[in-house]
């Protein structure tokens, strides 16, 4: 019976999304940011944010600091919602993030305990760094510990908020942190994307010896990094990347991040190998191209370069892919 209130709860915050911001659903999620399920609390959370509802920023607050009492919000979910929409809707009070980015719950698994903040802790750094009421160093300080938080996606988040936070001394922080390295790659792509979003062309030299790692993981975050920055000279290292590669280089990896860089050198170089390369190469620039499957002149270009190709197998992986069938 309890169930079932809680997904009649849910289900009319839900709801909510297509009325749009109006006295009575302000009403209703006013009313649910105070409910004792934490789940209902991270719904209306969450649809706060969608919708906009900054006049509703004191119960948000409120229900966010209420749910850091012990036992008040199993697995974070409460927390995670609102920290969420406190950050979209724009606040700019450190306290808030402060009260989260450092926060650690300990939640009992099987064979142990799991933190379940980490979601938080990244959201929350990515919040303080919206705040003015603090000065710079301090915001560094707080960053630089989430930077070296345990959890890696917080870590990740970290060199995200770093990246927003700009200036000549956040780019030596992550020169730094990319020359230490990471024990997980996903870490060290963030960072090397950072560098490449704030120095632009500066960093293409130092990603570039990421390319040649001995590391298949760490290779695959480089490439993509180089790709996501869709500058002209990322695509002429890749292809010297993928054009010297050996057994251990994750070629599919840097034809993605071709392709991802939307360059009409790169996208022209994925369609000549459907066209023209050895079977593999052919299915791995076709696998990489369907990043562009929402663009109906390229999948038209696509679907042509497989045809004039004339190999049975292309064109079923084409048209599984392409969801032409």
């Amino acid at each position: 019976m309890a169930n079932d209130k809680v997904e009649k709860q849910l289900a009319g915050l839900k709801a909510l999304r297509g009325a749009g911001l109006t006295a009575e659903s302000a009403a209703v999620l006013k009313k649910a940011l105070g409910d004792r399920v934490n789940l209902v609390v991270a719904k209306a959370g969450q649809i706060c944010g969608e919708l906009g509802a900054a006049d509703l920023l004191p119960d948000l607050k409120k229900a966010f600091e209420r749910l850091f009492e012990k036992g008040k919000d199993p697995q974070c979910w409460g927390k995670n919602a609102l920290g969420k929409a406190l950050k979209d809707l724009g606040v700019q009070e450190s306290a808030v993030f402060l009260r989260g980015i450092r926060h650690v719950q300990l939640e009992p698994v099987w064979g142990g305990s799991e933190d379940t903040a980490a979601v938080l802790r990244g959201t929350c750094a990515l919040g303080l760094v919206q705040c003015n009421d603090m000065p710079r160093d301090e915001t560094l300080r707080y960053l630089v510990d989430s930077l070296t938080d345990n959890i890696a996606t917080v870590r990740m988040d970290a060199a995200r908020a770093l990246e927003q936070m700009g200036g000549r001394e956040v780019v030596l922080l992550l020169r730094l942190k990319a020359r230490v390295r990471d024990v997980d790659p996903r870490v060290t792509g963030e960072v090397l994307e950072a560098l490449l979003q704030m120095e632009g062309k500066g960093a293409i030299p130092l990603v570039a010896e990421f390319l040649e790692d001995a590391d298949e993981e760490v290779v695959d975050e480089a490439a993509l990094a180089l790709g996501a920055s869709r500058l002209p000279e990322a695509f002429g290292l890749l292809k010297r990347a993928w054009e010297k590669r050996q057994g251990w280089l994750p070629a599919g990896a840097l034809l993605r991040a071709m392709s991802v860089s939307r360059l009409d050198e790169a996208l022209e170089f994925l369609l000549d190998l459907v066209k023209n390369a050895n079977q593999q190469d052919a299915e791995e620039a076709l696998h990489a191209l369907e990043l562009q499957k929402g663009t109906e002149e390229m999948v038209k270009r696509i679907e042509q370069s497989v045809a004039e190709r004339g190999d049975i197998k292309l064109q079923g992986i084409f048209r599984q892919r392409f969801r032409l069938e």
